[in-house]
């Protein structure tokens, strides 16, 4: 019996019992859909961590020297207790890291902590209050939607003037202008001189939600005691640049310090590369886990299938024996089982793939977790459920084979 033919039989069995075949092909639906949603999801998040949220934190090529790691998960508290006790970073170490650095790089300061900003009646609370140097708005990549940035003198001069989020903007203005108004920062007035284009959120975190004002305005005093900043931000042309200013800085900064070679650095030169390895540690325990979830619902779809094939072999018996007598071969029996068998299983993934994809569609419209669909991820439920389908099938269509035709014709 050729293949196509032994395929459509199949599928004309597969329509003839309905119920029964859908109850077959319930258990490799739920696992090529379980398979392509989470393959989805994983692969989703790991471009998003990689092209934007280590980005958005930190910027391409760019580091940060700072007291400790920004973004740091699962540390012991003694590790917490060290970094607490380390000397905070200091305007003079900012001074002298910059001044040492000869390669074409871009610098800024950078201290923040959450607050409020006021206008007229209106309070927006828990704002992230930065205060920062004038090329921090290029350095982190924040565009100006109206008005512009502070200057390198405004800077120096410790001016009083902002440039809102658009969140911040949206919520004190509304649909007013907010240029050259003033908002109360801290109890003193700054005049509102740019908006910065709205960015979204990452995962779920807004990222729209601030105000940034010169590093030597007032509201310095709000975010850090008097001469201490959080960050020096380095933004370097290239990652081999970007390396050559990480090593002036900690040569530097080691030598500020007074450390001896066989002490260890109490500041941190901070990339993204601590965040990308701290999601590639949870990328690779999904990629373990989520599998093996799969895995045990394609078992139990195998399972399913070859029971009913069995059911199938004991219900059909006379009408194997009627093939077998008028001259179909052990090949040709075991043939078309195995092609019901596999066509139940692919039928399955087919529904799978469409559920997943729709599953995968779903997750990234109403949740902040990126998704994409992975054509590999499609290919390989497709593979699985044929797969299935094949093993679960050897043994109930080997037995209709074996059958003896003359046994068959006499089965009641």
């Amino acid at each position: 019996m050729p293949v196509f033919e032994a395929f459509r039989l199949a599928l004309q069995t597969i329509r003839a019992q309905k119920l029964k075949s859908g109850f077959s092909l319930l258990g490799v639906f739920i696992g090529v859909a379980s398979l392509i949603a989470a393959w989805s999801i994983v692969n989703g998040v790991n471009r998003y961590m990689t092209e934007k949220f280590a980005q958005t934190l930190y910027g391409v090529n760019t580091f940060q020297l700072r007291r400790r790691p920004m973004f740091a998960a699962n540390v012991p508290d003694s590790v917490w207790r060290a970094w607490r006790r380390r000397p905070r970073i200091k305007f003079s170490d900012a001074e002298a890291v910059t001044a040492a650095l000869t390669m074409p790089v871009v610098t800024a300061w950078q201290s923040d902590d959450n607050g409020s900003v006021f206008y007229g009646g209106k309070e927006a609370r828990d704002i992230q209050l930065v205060a920062a140097s004038e090329r921090y708005f290029e350095i982190k990549n924040l565009r100006i939607a109206i008005g512009r940035p502070f200057t390198a003198q405004e800077n120096r001069s410790g001016v009083p003037v902002a440039v809102l989020g658009d969140a911040v903007a949206k919520r004190l203005f509304v649909d007013r202008t907010p240029l050259e108004r003033s908002v109360r920062i801290g109890g003193i007035g700054y005049r509102v001189i740019g908006v910065v284009e709205k960015q979204g959120s990452v995962l779920g975190f807004p990222l729209d939600r601030f105000v940034v004002v010169p590093a030597f305005a007032p509201a310095q005093s709000l975010v850090n005691p008097p001469g201490v900043v959080d960050a020096l931000l380095v933004k370097a042309r290239s990652e081999v640049e970007m390396r050559e200013a990480m090593e002036v800085a900690e040569g530097v900064m080691r030598s500020r310090r007074h450390l001896r070679p066989n002490q260890d650095n109490n500041f941190v030169l901070d990339t993204s590369e601590g965040v990308q390895r701290f999601w590639a540690g949870i990328s690779r325990i999904l990629v373990v886990v989520l599998p093996g979830v799969v895995i045990v619902s394609l078992v139990i779809g195998g399972i399913v299938i070859m029971n009913i094939m069995l059911m199938s072999v004991a219900e059909r018996t006379r009408e194997i024996g009627l093939r077998k007598s008028l001259g179909a071969r052990r090949r040709d029996v075991l043939r078309q089982f195995l092609a019901e068998s596999a066509a139940l299983a692919t039928v399955g993934a087919a529904f799978g793939i469409v559920a997943g994809i729709g599953l995968t569609l779903l997750i990234n419209a109403v949740s902040p977790l990126p998704a994409s669909v992975s054509p590999a991820s499609v290919v390989l439920g497709v593979i699985m459920g044929a797969g299935v389908g094949v093993i679960a099938g050897v043994y109930p269509a080997s037995r209709a084979a074996r059958l003896d035709p003359i046994a068959a014709l006499r089965q009641e």
